[in-house]
């Protein structure tokens, strides 16, 4: 079945990079996924064509109908669905890990004599390496979300038309070179059934749950959007949520307050030196 170890490896670090619903998902694939097919599935299908038994001795007969009953075994094709479905994260990885890299070049570029005013600040990233899924990486993940879907729902699809979801235990078999049709039969069959409904409810649980990240990340983008437009409604922050956030003065405000009250001030001595002069011209 080969080693998972690269693999987990790598889609242990979209951890860090995807929502809650995301890291639920990467759970569920780990431990339901990969974990239970490399630990129990290849030993309850290890018998798989050793003990497929035809009532004929016609050589070649079992291997042809073994072929026919099973066009590709069943490890062989969740190894598969694993690794497409997981060929979109891993895409949206490398995307992210180049988002990272480049406002990590930013930063240096700010901290640097003289980059204090850098026209560019980090949009997607900050000092602790925490990323906000927006803009063109929202776009990206919300790509791998719909083509995860898409492949999940092709190889569920796709094992109910190969084999369907119950293992039975006999199957006829009247292909060539066989002399009549014979009847074959499966080792284990329950034991395989169970294993093979256990595969299709994990998968119904991973394609749930990224449609329910899908529909979290449209919701979560409309608030902020709207958000965005409260803002600009009310740019001094005095908005509907916040009735009672004062808008602080600006030095250019403080400046002119400072002159109207020097021309108060000067208006007012000037009106009591002229008063005080009629009254010496009325004595007069």
């Amino acid at each position: 079945m080969g080693d998972w170890g690269f693999l987990s490896s790598l889609l242990d670090k979209v951890q860090s990079h995807s929502t809650v619903i995301g890291k639920i998902w990467m759970t569920v694939l780990f431990l339901f996924r990969i974990m239970v097919l490399g630990a129990g599935a290849e030993s309850v299908w290890g018998d798989e064509q050793s003990d497929f038994i035809c009532n004929t001795k016609q050589p070649g007969c079992e291997n042809v109908c073994y072929d026919h009953a099973f066009p590709i075994s069943h490890i062989r094709f969740w190894v598969l669905q694993i690794i497409f479905v997981s060929t979109p994260t891993l895409v949206y990885l490398g995307h992210a890990m180049h988002v990272i890299h480049r406002e990590n070049k930013i930063r240096q570029k700010k901290a640097s004599p003289g980059g204090a005013f850098y026209a560019k600040d980090p949009k997607y990233t900050d000092d602790k390496g925490n990323v906000t899924i927006k803009g063109n990486l929202l776009g990206s993940y919300l790509t791998q979300l719909f083509f995860k879907i898409l492949i999940e729902t092709a190889f569920i699809v796709g094992q109910y038309y190969l084999y369907g979801f119950i293992m039975v235990p006999m199957f006829p078999c009247s292909r060539a070179p066989c002399p009549f049709t014979v009847e074959c039969y499966m080792s284990r069959p329950t034991e395989k059934t169970i294993f093979i409904i256990f595969m299709l409810v994990v998968a119904c649980i991973s394609l749930v749950l990224s449609v329910t990240e899908v529909f979290y990340l449209l919701c979560t983008r409309c608030k902020r959007s709207k958000k965005s437009k409260r803002s600009k409604k009310y740019p001094g922050g005095n908005s509907v949520e916040n009735p009672l956030q004062l808008k602080w003065p600006t030095q250019a405000d403080a400046i002119k307050e400072n002159e109207k009250n020097l021309d108060k001030e000067i208006s007012r001595s000037l009106g009591g030196i002229l008063d005080g002069a009629k009254e010496e011209k009325a004595l007069l």
